[in-house]
C-alpha cells in the first residue's frame, strides 16, 4: 500500500508498493522501469464479460504498473498513475455511449481520465471525472458518455490528468458498452533466436497475464545441460577469493532509444548512452549475435545501456565502462548462467528527487577525494585526479519462469538471508554496472532522464552459452576472482 495518510492534501509521495514485497526491498537504487512499456496484444479474442476491458489488458502504457486487487472479482488492478500516464488499448470495439471506469483513490486533489482515439492526442472521446474514494483499494465506479459511438475496431488511449504531481488513481476496468473487447492476452516483443543464441517463445505465460514472457525451457534445459558438464577446475594458491569475473565495453552509439522497454519506436526514448553492439529500437537479441561488439570479454555480445549524462545540455564524455559479474550470496556454488532470452532494468527514470550527500542512489567521486556538492546538493564535487563514477547492482535472483516481466523487473529479485528462495530461487550471475566520466561532477549535470536519482540501465543478454557457462562454473561458482576469460587472478 501506499505510505501517505488518507487525509493528506499535499503531493503524496510516489512509492513502488509491489516492490516492497516483491522486489524492491534490498536493492541500493529505488525500483521502478524506464517508464514505458511496450507489448504485442494477441488478435485472437476469447470468452469475457462482454463490455468489461481490464485494464491490465492494455498494448502500451506509459507510468504504469499492476498490482494484486482487493476490488471485487479478484484479479489486477492498474496503479502508480500520475498526470500525464496513460494506457493503451488495441483492437476495441465502441459498443454504446454509455461508458465507465472503476477506479480508486488516495489523493484528495484528484483530477479525471481522458479517454481518446487513436494515441494521447487524438479525438477526445471522453472524461471519467476522479475523486478521493479513501484508499488506493476503496473502489467505485464513475461514469462518462462518449460524444460520439465509431463503428469498428479502435485504439483507444486512456491518458491521466491531475493538477498535481503525484499518482492520484488506479484502475482496474472499464465497460464500453455492450460490444466491448474482452482482456487480451499481451507480451513483450519475443527475443529471436539464431543458435547458439538464446530463444524465447512468443506467448504469454498460462493466464495471459500482460508482459510476463516465458523462458524458452527446451533451449534453457540444453543450456544447463551444457552448464552441468563443464569440470570445476583447481584454484591455485595466490588466486583472489572473490567471485567475479567482468568485461569491459566501449559506447557503441547514442540514441533516443530503448528496445526494452519502446521496442520498434525510434526516438521515442530519452537519450541513452550504448556499450557493446550498436542498438536501435528495432533492436533484437538475435540481432546482437550478428553485429560486432566492443566489449573485451571472448562471446559477450550482450547489450548495455544508461541514460546519457550532460552538462549544460552538452553530452559529458565518457572514461570506462566495466561490468561486473559476480555473486553476492552466502554460497555461490549454485549460480548458473543467464537464462536464453533474458533481459532485465534496473533504476527509475522516474524517479525524481534530491540526492544530497548520504542519501541513496549516489554518484560519487572514484580515485579522489569529495570535496563539495553542486548547488543543488545532488551531484558531488571530485577533487583533481579523480572522477565522477556510479554503480549500478542489479538484481540477481531469477523466478525460474520468466525472460521479462510488465516492468521488465519483477521477474528477479533480491537474495533472503544470502540465499536465492521463495519467489526467486534461481541464482544468476550478479551485474555491476561501473560507469565512469571524463568528469570532476559540480554544477549544469542532468541525466537525460532527469536528475541524478533517475540513473538506471539496461541489460540484454546475448552471451554465447559456451563462453558464459565455464566462466561462470570455473569462476563464480568456485568463488575465485577472473578476468575477461576463465583463468585465475590475484590481487
Amino acid at each position: 500500500m501506499r505510505t501517505e495518510p488518507p487525509e493528506s492534501n499535499g503531493p503524496p509521495r510516489r512509492t513502488n508498493r509491489r516492490g516492497r514485497v516483491a522486489v524492491g526491498a534490498a536493492v541500493a537504487l529505488a525500483l521502478g522501469a524506464t517508464g514505458t512499456y511496450i507489448a504485442t496484444a494477441s488478435a485472437e479474442e476469447v470468452t469475457a464479460p462482454a463490455t468489461r476491458l481490464e485494464a491490465e489488458s492494455f498494448s502500451a502504457q506509459s507510468g504504469a504498473q499492476t498490482e494484486n486487487t482487493a476490488d471485487t472479482g479478484g484479479g489486477k488492478n492498474v496503479g502508480w498513475l500520475r498526470d500525464g500516464d496513460w494506457l493503451q488499448f488495441d483492437d476495441v470495439t465502441i459498443g454504446g455511449p454509455d461508458l465507465t471506469a472503476r477506479i480508486a483513490a488516495q489523493h484528495r486533489a484528484g483530477g479525471s481520465i481522458e479517454l481518446h482515439l487513436g494515441s494521447p492526442t487524438g479525438t477526445l472521446l471522453a472524461t471519467f471525472p476522479v475523486a478521493y474514494t479513501g484508499g488506493w483499494q476503496r473502489w467505485t465506479t464513475v461514469t462518462a458518455t462518449a460524444s460520439t459511438v465509431p463503428t469498428g475496431r479502435q485504439t483507444l488511449v486512456a491518458v491521466m490528468r491531475s493538477a498535481q504531481p503525484a499518482d492520484f488513481v488506479n484502475i482496474n476496468y472499464l465497460t464500453l458498452g455492450p460490444a466491448s473487447r474482452p482482456p487480451a492476452t499481451a507480451t513483450v516483443a519475443p527475443p529471436a533466436s539464431s543458435a547458439p543464441a538464446p530463444t524465447a517463445a512468443p506467448s504469454s505465460q498460462a493466464g495471459g497475464a500482460a508482459g510476463w514472457v516465458p523462458v524458452d525451457e527446451a533451449a534453457w534445459q540444453r543450456e544447463l545441460a551444457a552448464f552441468n558438464a563443464i569440470k570445476q577446475l583447481p584454484v591455485p594458491a595466490g588466486t583472489t577469493r572473490v567471485a567475479e569475473f567482468h568485461t569491459d565495453c566501449a559506447v557503441a552509439n547514442e540514441a533516443k532509444d530503448d528496445p526494452i522497454v519502446l521496442p520498434g519506436l525510434a526516438g521515442a526514448s530519452h537519450m541513452h548512452t550504448f556499450f557493446g553492439p550498436t542498438v536501435d529500437a528495432a533492436t533484437r537479441p538475435a540481432d546482437l549475435f550478428n553485429r560486432p561488439t566492443n566489449c573485451n570479454a571472448p562471446g559477450d555480445n550482450s547489450a548495455y545501456w544508461v541514460p546519457q549524462l550532460t552538462r549544460d545540455g552538452q553530452p559529458v564524455k565518457l572514461k570506462s565502462f566495466r561490468v561486473y559479474y559476480g555473486s553476492r550470496l552466502a554460497d555461490p556454488s549454485v549460480t548458473v548462467p543467464f537464462p536464453p532470452g533474458l533481459v532485465m532494468v534496473h533504476g527509475d527514470a522516474k524517479r525524481q528527487v534530491a540526492t544530497p550527500k548520504g542519501a541513496g542512489g549516489q554518484f560519487w567521486c572514484a580515485g579522489s577525494a569529495e570535496t563539495g556538492r553542486s548547488a543543488d546538493g545532488n551531484w558531488p564535487v571530485c577533487a583533481p585526479g579523480g572522477n565522477l563514477i556510479f554503480q549500478l547492482v542489479f538484481q540477481d535472483c531469477w523466478d525460474g519462469k520468466h525472460i521479462d516481466s510488465p516492468d521488465h523487473k519483477s521477474h528477479m529479485g533480491p537474495a533472503q538471508n544470502g540465499r536465492c528462495t521463495g519467489q526467486y530461487p534461481v541464482a544468476v550471475p550478479n551485474l555491476s554496472f561501473m560507469v565512469n566520466y571524463e568528469s570532476l561532477g559540480g554544477n549544469g549535470l542532468a541525466l537525460s532522464s532527469g536528475m541524478a536519482s533517475s540513473m538506471h540501465g539496461d541489460f540484454v543478454n546475448a552471451w554465447k552459452p559456451e563462453k558464459l557457462g565455464p566462466l561462470v562454473k570455473i569462476c563464480l561458482d568456485a568463488k575465485a576472482k577472473c578476468g575477461i576469460e576463465p583463468t585465475f587472478a590475484g590481487g
